[in-house]
């Protein structure tokens, strides 16, 4: 069944699929696209845009495509530094694309500040004085802590102390633009929330079922050749610190091909790495999405994957 070329309602019709990785976003998202018959599922994952990793991101493949329009897939050389800002921009574009074409939107993915940046926009933080950046980031944490909570305390109060990273810009952002960066946070801009209505689903099986297809599926993608992937990265000789680089999965096997552990201790690595990284994503997913999303707790297989199009579409076309 097809939604209709014209919208009913004021806004047109967004549907968001999101959740930790290997909880079956993607067969979801191509099950809806199929039952809409004129769906366009749109990538939201950090790794996926990426050329270079189509194995070790999980990439859907031709196949199950199964014919239906993808966007934002694959479209990032490795050698780039993408971001969620110029991911936002793209989203935008290709949202705004589909609904000129009376086409449904899909995004999926599970990369929580690409959604957020989407919908809420991005703080207008000005580009920060290098001088200023490198002397903060020259400082311990311990340090930098200490000077944020004087002149950000509530940052100080809310970040952990031994976040390197957010400490390091909460205060480099405050003594660089005289603002906090929780300030800038409420001039966020170019959020499109307001202007589509949104579907939105988050999938968080159980933990079991979910840890078990993680390991699963890095068997999977062994098998498939994502050795032969992060070679054929490595032979282009890039920063190591590119997003791309630092994809889980490339350091592990970027120290077997190093001769510095085998083949098994990789794979169990980056097993060990996903399923971290999965914990991270089902956290984040459940706490920081608002409280009226609706969460899918259960494991997906054929029948609920039917079960959830049906619930996603009625809500689609009805607005």
């Amino acid at each position: 069944m097809a939604a209709p070329s014209s919208f009913s309602g004021d806004a047109p019709p967004l549907a968001l699929i999101a959740g930790p990785t290997a909880s079956g976003k993607s067969a979801l998202a191509i099950a809806l696209a199929k039952a809409l018959g004129n769906g366009t599922v749109v990538n939201a994952d950090a790794s996926q845009v990426y050329a270079d990793l189509a194995i070790l991101s999980a990439r859907p493949s031709d196949d199950e495509m199964d014919g239906m329009p993808h966007r934002l897939f694959g479209h990032v050389d490795a050698a780039e530094a993408h971001n969620a800002a110029r991911w936002a921009d793209e989203a935008r574009a290709v949202i705004a694309a589909a609904h000129a074409a009376g086409d449904v939107p899909i995004l999926v993915g599970g990369t929580g500040l690409y959604f957020r940046t989407l919908l809420d926009g991005i703080a207008p933080v000005p580009e920060i004085d290098p001088d200023i950046r490198a002397a903060v980031r020259a400082l311990p944490v311990a340090d930098a802590h200490a000077a944020l909570a004087s002149v950000d305390p509530a940052a100080a109060a809310r970040l952990n102390p031994a976040d390197t990273t957010r400490v390091a810009r909460a205060l480099e952002v405050v003594r660089s633009t005289g603002r906090t960066l929780g300030e800038w946070q409420e001039a966020r801009e170019g959020g499109i929330a307001g202007t589509v209505s949104l579907t939105p689903l988050i999938l968080l099986p159980p933990r079991d079922w979910l840890r078990a297809r993680c390991d699963r599926r890095l068997v999977q993608m062994f098998d498939a050749g994502a050795i032969a992937e992060t070679e054929a990265l490595l032979a282009r000789h890039l920063d190591p610190d590119l997003p791309a680089m630092r994809a889980i999965g490339v350091p592990q096997i970027a120290s077997h091909l190093r001769g510095e552990i085998d083949r098994d201790e990789a794979l169990e690595a980056a097993q060990a790495a996903t399923r971290q990284y999965a914990k991270r994503q089902f956290t984040w997913f459940r706490h920081q999405p608002p409280p009226d999303w609706p969460r899918h707790e259960e494991s997906l297989n054929i029948d609920s994957i039917k079960n959830l199009v049906i619930i996603l579409r009625d809500r689609l076309l009805t607005g």
